[in-house]
């Protein structure tokens, strides 16, 4: 069974523009190379959000090295970016934005959120890239919920979305740099579930719902994340109450990481020529609408 390296919480949210309330539940300054792919987990919300008039968000800002998977649970939210992608997620959709070479984008609540209002809740990953893909071209995939296939668990525990990666031969939509699992998992109130992961993967557990009991031992609540050993076979989860949380697993990237604020890359030159390159205006520009 997998050893738990540690628990993580954050009880102290912040604002990334005027429409996102984040808790970063993992970082990699916490957590270090335990974590690898993974750099980063925001959970946004969940926050009931009035009607207004001027959709809230975060305007243009620059990305290079790595990719932000945005996992929307409630509300809408709209995307652009300089490579000319653009996206409109709702409950139950997925963004994978492939920075690499370099990216300007914006996100916003969606004109309808903006106008109705409600509860905005999601999930923002950040994974980073190996060196030898850091400079390709920017990419985008939109993940729609129907497009993304649902297994029932065993003894009508719950069930579990297969975004990227294999669950029980079922294949997840998304396309990725590095061998990655990302899986939304539904557990119902007294629910068990034992897994058996891939050795060597760095693997982590984001319970963002509900109580969830981890290999009979920790009971792991609202917000947190649990980061495991990348060896010793697999995991059990047991219920408490009808949870949501999200499995990650993904193969170390053995390369040293530079990271500065939006660029994540493998020495601090590059980092230097990353804010050169978008203070030169070579990221581009979004299409004015």
């Amino acid at each position: 069974m997998r050893k738990i390296l540690g628990i993580f919480g954050n009880a102290h949210p912040h604002w990334v523009g005027d429409g996102f309330p984040v808790r970063s539940l993992l970082a990699r300054d916490r957590a270090g190379d335990h974590v690898s792919p993974f750099l980063l987990l925001d959970y946004a919300g969940p926050m009931n959000f009035a009607p207004g008039v001027t959709p809230r968000g975060v305007g243009v800002h620059p990305h290079r090295g790595f990719e932000t998977v945005t996992i929307v649970y409630q509300g809408e939210v709209d995307h652009r970016d300089s490579a000319g992608n653009g996206g409109h997620i709702g409950p139950g959709d997925v963004q994978w934005m492939t920075a690499a070479g370099g990216i300007l984008h914006e996100e916003f609540h969606s004109e309808r959120f903006t106008r109705e209002g409600g509860t905005l809740e999601m999930v923002q990953l950040w994974v980073n890239l190996p060196a030898a893909h850091k400079s390709v071209d920017p990419g985008y995939q939109t993940l729609l919920d129907r497009d993304i296939p649902t297994v029932s668990l065993p003894d009508g525990a719950g069930s579990l979305r297969v975004i990227a990666g294999s669950y029980a031969g079922t294949q997840g939509p998304a396309r990725t740099f590095t061998p990655i699992n990302l899986w939304d998992l539904r557990l119902k109130q007294r629910g068990s579930l034992s897994l058996d992961l891939p050795e060597g993967h760095s693997l982590g557990l984001a319970v963002l719902r509900g109580n969830v009991l981890v290999n009979g031992s920790d009971l792991v609540g609202e917000a947190q994340f649990v980061l495991f050993g990348r060896d010793g076979g697999g995991i059990t989860l047991d219920a408490n109450s009808d949870a949501t949380a999200l499995i990650l697993t993904g193969e170390p990237i053995d390369e040293p990481v530079a990271m500065y604020g939006p660029f994540v890359m493998n020495t601090e030159q590059e980092i230097r020529q990353a804010m050169t390159d978008f203070q030169s205006g070579r990221f581009g520009k979004i299409a004015s609408v």
